[in-house]
């Protein structure tokens, strides 16, 4: 009987070296039961899908004892109040290194007046504790990996490489490279964990109490303790604990943590606001619309949390690339200490050092540490401006779209809807069309329908839920209903073409919705929806990021499609469609890209999501999006701008950039110096700045993808 899945998460202590996290994760989907385990190096988080967690870390502890796995809570995003860890073995390590060089600044001076003459035990024994005290930890691992069989790693190398060192008494260069190879790890360290701390102040808007209205007063909660229906009160300078309606006050709030915008949203009695949004004037009463662990934080933290367990193409083909490199550097070096001496009569110790040079210079750390640092940036980068990108995956295939699709209503135009003109024509007045459609949308949720009832009822109109009877939403067309002993129908051009019902002109610039009583036309009512501030602008900018081809679907009229086009400049728009027609269209575009290019969607409705599902990367307007497109999306924009998608693709591709960067720089400055370092043109102090200078000079790199 095959055993259910699990998927857990646990924080990772005590790993310091990208290989290692390689090799468990490789381990660790090796072993049965398990059905995926990825590590997040930048994040140390693991993520494990097993039906057997206990053997899994079983097996986490076998490949490397020495690391702790703890459990992290769902409930606070991952973030455990201990993940700031290592700070003590950060100062233990800076202590044994001030050590070690005060020793290898003295034996440098022995060795110096003494003219090369050959050392004394008491020198020696100077030159092995500096040794020890610098690279102690690298030797304990080398040791555990040769124990395990798996003899290559940066640890072996360096193990190899400085022992060989000391064989040929080449005793500065030994302390020397490893004392400079464990400072290069320290910065490494330091560098990551700053990008670690960006991620997590990311984070810091969780909220950490509520303070929940109850008969008695006023009782502080756990968020997660917060029901449906609940009253908050939020005062002044606190944090929103759940997503919620403001139900009595008005106020300023600071937005900026979720959405990236900078200005303060004005909120009074009917809007929506969200966890971990911050009240800064007045006193608000809200009421819960959701449980916290559903709300728009909840989901913030989880989606940032777990972005990097989707690996880029590009991550997964380091980390194999890193498996078979490391074989070949070592097979590379013992050819070159062998073969010169053996066939062409050189000197052993010329040529074994030489080929220790070699393996100092070929450490694959600035590739494994620095690429996925590099996405880690991005994401975090995306998160600050209100991007939330559900994978590093995804930021790939961003930096390669070529062709943006827009649905229209709530992604280019707002979406909110007001009635313009009322037109009546075979007798009927006004104020009876506007009855009658009123009626007829009075049970629908569409944004139309409210237009109209609003209007309606400003005028001082009346409903009666009684007198409506048989009421049918026909999705993508229209309703009708049966009102006051009258067949109601209220829909667009192609509703009432399909129902045979003779009507006025077709082409208008606006939304119309068209008005049939016992079929026989009454008339129509104009309704009027406005472009989104930024949706020109947005336009401009994508195209500026390489974007070739921008279009629009959308079920509204041929004429009102049009003018929206026709101002954003778009390079193709498709009208009158049906949700299902949006899944044909879309395929139709992106049949035309060209080889790696890829096809992005941006919508906000439910009738989006299928659409949003067959793009190659699927976009969701996250504010006033269904969860069922923000569920199904790859890229959650927090705001409802237009602009947040040019800003979406332009740090995609700034990240993308530097990942190549980085790639480039690790090849061409270790290809230069493994090239000197085999024509002995190279010492081993030159092989160890190569080394380490460029895993920093990487990492530095990837930490600019977090400033943008």
């Amino acid at each position: 009987m095959k055993q259910s899945l699990t998927t857990e998460k646990f924080q990772i202590r005590n790993l310091d070296c990208a290989n290692c996290a390689a090799k468990i994760e490789k381990g660790l989907n090796k072993v049965d039961g398990v059905d995926e385990a990825v590590i997040d190096f930048a994040g140390m988080t693991l993520h494990l899908k097993a039906s057997d967690i206990a053997g899994a870390l079983a097996e986490v502890r076998r490949i490397e004892p020495a690391v702790k796995l703890l459990p992290k809570s769902n409930d606070t995003g991952g973030i455990e109040p201990g993940d700031v860890s290592g700070e003590a073995d950060l100062k233990k390590g800076l202590v044994y290194l001030i050590i070690a060089g005060v020793l290898f600044v003295y034996q440098l001076i022995t060795e110096y007046t003494a003219h090369f003459s050959p050392l004394g035990d008491f020198q020696i024994l100077m030159v092995l504790s500096a040794y020890l005290l610098a690279g102690w930890n690298v030797l304990q691992k080398a040791v555990r990996t040769i124990l395990k069989g798996d003899f290559f790693d940066e640890n072996v190398l360096m193990m190899i490489a400085t022992g060989g060192a000391l064989a040929i008494h080449a005793y500065s260069e030994a302390i020397g490279v490893m004392i400079f190879y464990k400072i290069g790890e320290l910065l490494q360290d330091l560098a990551v964990s700053r990008s670690r701390r960006s991620i997590r102040g990311l984070l810091a808007a969780r909220p950490d109490t509520a303070r929940l209205t109850t008969p008695g007063g006023f009782r502080e909660v756990a968020p997660e303790s917060v029901s449906i229906g609940d009253s908050i009160m939020v005062k002044p300078g606190e944090k929103i604990p759940v997503d919620g309606e403001v139900v009595a006050g008005t106020s300023l709030i600071d937005t900026s943590a979720l959405t990236g915008e900078s200005v303060p949203l004005t909120v009074n009695p009917g809007i929506m606001v969200m966890a971990g949004q911050i009240n800064q004037t007045g006193a608000l009463d809200i009421r819960a619309t959701r449980l916290f662990r559903d709300s728009s934080m909840a989901k913030i933290m989880d989606l940032v949390e777990n972005a990097t367990a989707r690996k880029a193409k590009t991550e997964k083909f380091i980390t194999v690339f890193a498996r078979y490199y490391t074989p070949f550097v070592v097979l590379a070096a013992a050819s070159v200490a062998l073969l010169p001496p053996l066939f062409f009569g050189g000197s052993f110790q010329t040529w074994i050092y030489r080929a220790l040079v070699l393996l100092v210079i070929s450490c694959p750390c600035a590739l494994v540490v620095s690429i996925p640092l590099g996405y880690f940036g991005g994401i975090g980068r995306a998160s600050k401006a209100g991007i939330l990108i559900k994978g590093s995956n995804f930021i790939d295939v961003l930096a390669a779209v070529k062709t943006v699709v827009f649905d229209k209503t709530g992604t280019l135009t707002r979406g909110v809807f007001d009635v313009k003109d009322v037109v009546s024509v075979n007798g009927y007045s006004k104020e009876q069309v506007m009855e009658f459609a009123a009626a007829a949308e009075y049970q629908s949720n569409h944004p139309i329908a409210g237009s109209i009832l609003n209007a309606f009822e400003k005028k001082g109109g009346k409903i009666k839920i009684t007198d409506i009877t048989g009421h049918q939403n026909m999705a993508g067309k229209g309703v009708t209903a049966r009102y006051k002993k009258h067949d109601i129908l209220v829909g667009n051009d192609n509703f009432l073409h399909h129902q045979s019902i003779a009507h006025h002109q077709c082409d208008f610039d606006n939304t119309v919705a068209h008005v049939a009583v016992d079929g026989r036309y009454a008339g129509y009512i104009i309704i009027g929806d406005e472009l989104k501030p930024g949706a020109v602008d947005a336009m401009s900018v994508l195209r500026k990021s390489g974007i070739q081809h921008i279009s629009m679907l959308t079920g509204d009229n041929q004429c009102a499609a049009e003018a929206v086009a026709h101002k954003l400049g778009l390079d193709s728009f498709y009208a009158d469609l049906f949700p299902e027609d949006k899944v044909r269209i879309f395929d139709q575009i992106g049949s035309k890209m060209g080889d790696g290019e890829k096809i992005a969607f941006v919508g906000d409705g439910i009738n989006d999501a299928p659409v949003i599902a067959r793009a190659d990367v699927g976009v969701a307007m996250g504010a006033l999006g269904s969860d069922a497109a923000i569920e199904t999306a790859d890229v959650v924009l927090m705001t409802d701008s237009p602009l947040k998608m040019a800003e979406a693709v332009a740090v995609a591709k700034h990240t993308r950039k530097i990942v190549w960067q980085n790639i480039t720089l690790a090849f061409v400055i270790k290809g230069i110096f493994i090239a000197f370092g085999a024509m002995g043109l190279a010492s081993m102090w030159e092989a160890v700045f190569a080394d380490m200078g460029t895993a920093l000079l990487a990492v530095f790199n990837s930490t600019r993808a977090l400033r943008g």
